[in-house]
């Protein structure tokens, strides 16, 4: 019997970001990267990312020229003709996807690059890294919509 999870994939509180924040900012960043990866597996063993998607659905990961050379090549394509087709700059001066949601993502929330897809992708939601509370921005920017940053969230305050 399967438990239901479907509350996993709420949007959590906006005081409950506010809380995470201010936790982040005064705990002790060694002691946490030490709970990461345990909290991060557990994380990923109770969501299935193929649920929810909201991250290849709203937001674009950043897509490197290591990532474009993959890719392209897995496609068969041009890296220009793939950059032409699938991508453009951000402000930032990084290649996002034209799209939302991303163009390679099935009716199914699966990926169809998935062997292939950007680094970016690979690593995130940055749940076993030190990215995690180094660059707090985008793990409250994660935490809005991902389940996994919302639940290594809660059990990093609950202990």
């Amino acid at each position: 019997m399967q438990a239901n999870t479907e509350h996993l994939y709420d949007t959590p509180a906006p005081e409950n970001l506010k809380k995470f924040q201010n936790f982040l900012k005064r705990v002790d960043k060694r002691v946490i990267l030490k709970q990461l990866p345990d909290l991060h597996e557990a994380a990923f063993e109770k969501i299935d990312c193929l649920d929810c998607a909201r991250c290849c659905k709203n937001y674009s990961p950043r897509f490197k020229m290591p990532d474009i050379k993959r890719i392209s090549k897995y496609m068969g394509m041009k890296e220009t003709a793939f950059i032409d087709q699938y991508l453009s700059m951000d402000e930032e001066g990084d290649y996002v996807s034209k799209t939302r949601p991303c163009p390679f993502l099935g009716n199914d929330n699966a990926c169809g690059i998935y062997d292939h897809r950007p680094t970016d992708c690979q690593r995130f939601p940055y749940t076993d890294e030190d990215v995690f509370f180094k660059r707090i921005p985008i793990t409250m920017k994660n935490a809005e919509f991902c389940p996994i940053v919302h639940d290594v969230m809660n059990a990093l305050i609950a202990k």
